[in-house]
């Protein structure tokens, strides 16, 4: 990313301290997260998002879809029935939760130790958040301080 600062060009990048693990590409990964919980969403709804992007960042992933509510869930919402569409929701992503972390820790190859969910109804979007295990830190930082 670019930003001017005065009449000079500055370049800013965030760094993460975690190589990609070996297997597949990063993208692969995350396409396939994406398409597993669009996958689950099709299939325990009858309908699933029409779109999804999943980011990975040090030890969490999320998983942005759009577009997924049903048209009795949409129906709620237009008649001010929000909870009762929250309420739903949760619900399934509490009967759901061992599924979702299935297609997460397929994917990376990492346990899933905490996840969560939420929706926002206009934009019609629901977010997936994973928390993964840590990646072991190097023998380096092994917390025995300056010897």
């Amino acid at each position: 990313m670019t930003k001017r600062g005065g009449n000079r060009l500055v370049w800013r990048f965030a760094v993460s301290p975690y190589e990609v693990p070996p297997g597949p590409a990063k993208g692969e990964t995350l396409a396939q997260i994406s398409t597993g919980l669009v996958q689950l969403h099709s299939r325990y709804y009858g309908k699933g998002p029409t779109k999804a992007k999943t980011h990975l960042v040090d030890d969490t992933v999320v998983s942005i879809l759009r577009g997924g509510f049903t048209r009795v869930e949409r129906t709620l919402v237009d008649t001010g029935e929000l909870e009762s569409v929250y309420q739903m929701r949760r619900s399934f992503q509490q009967a759901m939760e061992s599924e979702f972390r299935q297609v997460v820790e397929d994917a990376t190859g990492r346990k899933v130790i905490a996840y969560m969910s939420s929706i926002n109804v206009d934009p019609d979007l629901a977010v997936e958040i994973f928390a993964l295990e840590p990646i072991e830190a190097s023998e380096e930082t092994d917390g025995a301080g300056p010897t």
